[in-house]
């Protein structure tokens, strides 16, 4: 009884002094850049400025990291750890956040007593390594972060007696607006690198008149690169039906480049008529990527629309809304997981 008693002693103080280790397990991406990596480094990275103690968890030794394209800092200034040699350390007080897409790692930690919690960026994927039937209660997963007000509604609707919070990502500063104009340019994005090259491909056979635009692909790039590719462009196009959130659009309307998008299969909470050019097929986004341009060449694009941009843009741009959040979110976990083990400790009493 003694040595339960100093156990549950020892969680409470770790949990009061923020020393309760909060693991993020993370895909190895191979250096190619990721919204959904990204997203994890900067909720980490947030509450390790903040006196919590994150840890980046990961399959493999070999781990390559993202200090390519996100910067140094988050491979130093964040722990990191690899679970192949099965020796993790998590107590009672700690917490492990997993994404929707690794129901296995969810089924080998189902016994262990800590905090769990599912982070599901992209509800197309939520079912998608889960046997029919299963569910994340199975595994004791009963809190999930998500990305959108609309993502949690359809989740909820699927995925019931989960508690749904909200964090929506962040859009650095290093994404901003140039004083130069831009040139004759179309950024362009897609999940699948086939609808690049076939959007592509269409718009010149039919559009042969604009051969002179070129298309840039924003693929494999550091943040800074990618940042940066914005300012030569007046338009940019994105196509990614399972999107949760879509970051790269906001993005592109952070640099005041107007974006045209094909509709993803949950509508972004950002997503209104007069902030962007929206289409529900990809046939006819060729024919709006062809009027766009030729009322830009114009000059006749009306200034609503970059006003619009620029306002939906600085929505996901206040950093220190977007740390609050994370913190009053996190402040909120441990304060319940404190209330637990105080329970505890008085029953043991």
């Amino acid at each position: 009884m003694d040595n339960n008693l100093d156990k549950v002693k020892v969680s409470i103080q770790n949990l009061e002094e923020k020393k309760c280790r909060i693991y993020f397990l993370t895909q190895d991406v191979k250096n190619n850049p990721k919204g959904s990596v990204k997203y994890i480094y900067q909720m980490a990275m947030t509450l390790k400025k903040n006196g919590y103690n994150p840890i980046i968890l990961h399959e493999k030794n070999d781990y390559t990291g993202v200090s390519e394209w996100m910067g140094e800092e988050y491979m130093t200034e964040l722990p990191h750890k690899s679970i192949e040699n099965q020796n993790l350390e998590i107590s009672p007080e700690d917490f492990i956040i997993i994404p929707e897409i690794y129901a296995f790692v969810m089924d080998q930690l189902k016994n262990l007593p800590c905090g769990k919690i599912v982070l599901a960026q992209t509800a197309a994927y939520m079912l998608e390594t889960l046997q029919p039937g299963q569910t994340w209660q199975q595994f004791g997963f009963f809190k999930c972060i998500t990305t959108s007000e609309r993502q949690k509604e359809y989740m909820s609707s699927i995925m019931k007696n989960i508690s749904y919070d909200i964090v929506e990502p962040f859009v650095p500063t290093v994404f901003r607006k140039d004083e130069k104009p831009p040139k004759t340019v179309i950024a362009i994005n897609t999940r699948n690198h086939s609808d690049t090259a076939n959007l592509i491909k269409a718009f010149y056979l039919k559009y042969p008149q604009f051969r002179f635009f070129t298309f840039k692909d924003m693929r494999n790039m550091t943040e800074l690169e990618f940042a940066n590719s914005f300012h030569d462009c007046c338009l940019s196009v994105w196509i990614d039906d399972d999107s949760g959130f879509g970051t790269f659009p906001i993005e592109s309307m952070a640099s005041g480049v107007p974006v045209l998008c094909k509709i993803p299969d949950i509508i972004p909470d950002w997503m209104a008529e007069d902030n962007g050019i929206y289409s529900r097929d990809r046939i006819t986004m060729i024919d709006q990527i062809a009027i766009f341009i030729q009322s830009w060449m114009e000059d006749s694009i009306k200034d609503e629309l970059y006003v619009n941009i620029e306002n939906t843009a600085k929505k996901y741009q206040d950093q220190s809304a977007y740390e609050n959040k994370v913190l009053t979110l996190f402040d909120g976990y441990v304060k319940n997981r404190l209330e637990s083990f105080s329970e505890q400790l008085k029953k043991l009493e």
